[in-house]
């Protein structure tokens, strides 16, 4: 159980991190977010990723092997990557549609699942 509240912990906080750090780049298309300056939307970036923390904060205490879960620090810091590329991903295609998921990319993404292996592997 203690897995499936990690993962879906990491995952939520993701989305929020994503947002924070990208999602201004397309609010900036819509004409009232246009002129804003960069420390109002500095600040913005900023709320949202208070809900990141809200999560990710969470996910890792759950998930740390020293407080009964079934990381390790190593582990947790893995899993967060490939799901924060994994969230990027799917944020990527499905906001900016300009941008494509390329060959290079997929097999980017293969030596994640790698690093994955080997980080996990005992």
């Amino acid at each position: 159980m203690k897995i499936f509240a990690t993962i879906g912990l990491l995952t939520v906080s993701n989305v929020f991190m994503t947002l924070a750090w990208y999602g201004h780049l397309k609010f900036s298309q819509l004409g009232w977010f246009s002129r804003w300056g960069l420390p109002a939307i500095i600040l913005l970036s900023w709320g949202i990723a208070l809900f990141e923390y809200c999560f990710q904060v969470p996910a890792n205490r759950i998930g740390f092997d020293g407080n009964g879960g079934p990381f390790n620090l190593w582990q947790l810091k893995v899993l967060q990557e490939v799901i924060t590329l994994t969230v990027f991903t799917v944020f990527t295609l499905l906001v900016f549609r300009n941008e494509t998921l390329r060959v290079n990319h997929l097999i980017g993404f293969g030596f994640l699942v790698l690093a994955v292996y080997f980080i996990f592997k005992k």
